[in-house]
């Protein structure tokens, strides 16, 4: 006799796959009557669960890798101690790469990981060119994009709508004043960096007044912020620059310090509006705070990880989960 799949449960039940993963595992999360629905589907199909460890593939470790851009952002340490919490729960373990923006260096490392039989890939991506993540999927290894919109992809993904984020920081610089707006970051190939670039210039178009020069980054550190940041200087004295978007906190937090120690020091609100991205702590703690567009980093550490559960169940749907993001307010824009 064929055994009972979870997707048979969830069509019985009426509900989706996840819904019947949440009954399993976190009842506590679903509707009393739906919890009664899926367990009178359970009983009457004589469904066997297993736990949520032993939904990996079999044969594969009971482990995940998360590939990330840069593990010296803190952002993407606190996405990893999110997955780490997450997948402790069902006694997996999480191993963390870092491919330093290098598609060559990713492959190298998902090389390694399939050779290991790795149970699932949680990855933020390089580039666009997701072939040898289709590749990884067709070999049986759930893959979870991470930080990256992927709708129509094919593949599960947890991010935030960046395209609203960068609106949202540079919306908040013209709604205090300021209509000559610079947006620090790159390179734009980084999709991210695109989507907040895109939203950006799409709220400075819809105010007539206003204007946005951009300044490519090469990398997202605070030595590459500093660099930038120094070249503002004389953009900022001479007015044609009163707002600046950075592309994450850590461009913000270095071009802040070229600012604020210049020969010629440059007054941060009064001089020149700073609004970063990621909210990570070290924002909060800078010589003037930092205003930052938020993400729930170690929630979608989490989320990437019970993403890769779902995918790990035979007939389980892609899922793209998009959380939306928040604008936190600091000294940093203030009038």
């Amino acid at each position: 006799m064929m055994a009972v799949s979870v997707k048979e449960v969830a069509a019985h039940a009426g509900v989706s796959v996840g819904t019947v993963s949440n009954v399993l595992n976190r009842p506590d999360q679903v509707k009393p009557e739906t919890v009664v629905r899926v367990r009178d589907a359970i009983r009457v199909l004589g469904y066997v669960p297993n736990s949520a460890a032993r939904q990996l593939r079999e044969g594969r470790s009971r482990s995940l890798a998360l590939v990330v851009l840069d593990s010296g952002n803190p952002f993407f340490t606190d996405v990893a101690r999110g997955a780490e919490d997450r997948a402790a729960q069902d006694g997996l373990s999480v191993f963390l790469a870092n491919s330093s923006d290098s598609t060559e260096r990713e492959e190298r490392h998902l090389d390694v990981f399939e050779q290991q039989r790795i149970g699932g890939v949680l990855i933020s991506p390089a580039g666009d060119d997701l072939s040898r993540l289709e590749t990884m999927r067709g070999h049986g290894i759930p893959v979870v994009l991470v930080d990256r919109e992927a709708a129509g992809s094919g593949f599960s993904s947890v991010a935030v709508d960046d395209v609203a984020g960068g609106a949202l920081a540079a919306r908040h610089l013209l709604e205090t004043g300021r209509h000559q707006l610079a947006f620090v970051g790159g390179p734009l190939r980084i999709r991210q960096v695109a989507d907040r670039f895109q939203g950006a210039s799409a709220a400075v178009t819809a105010e007539p007044a206003a204007t946005l020069r951009l300044l490519g980054a090469d990398e997202m550190t605070l030595d590459e912020g500093r660099r930038i940041g120094e070249a503002l200087v004389p953009l900022i004295k001479q007015g044609r620059i009163d707002g600046i978007v950075a592309a994450n906190d850590l461009l913000a937090i270095g071009v802040q310090r070229a600012l604020l120690f210049a020969e010629d020091p440059v007054r941060i609100p009064e001089d020149v509006g700073l609004v970063g991205y990621d909210d990570i702590d070290f924002a909060a703690s800078a010589v003037v705070p930092i205003t930052s567009v938020r993400q729930p980093r170690e929630l979608i550490g989490a989320t990437a990880v019970e993403l890769a559960l779902e995918q790990a169940v035979d007939g389980a749907p892609v899922r793209n989960v998009v959380f939306a993001p928040e604008l936190v307010v600091r000294a940093s824009t203030a009038r």
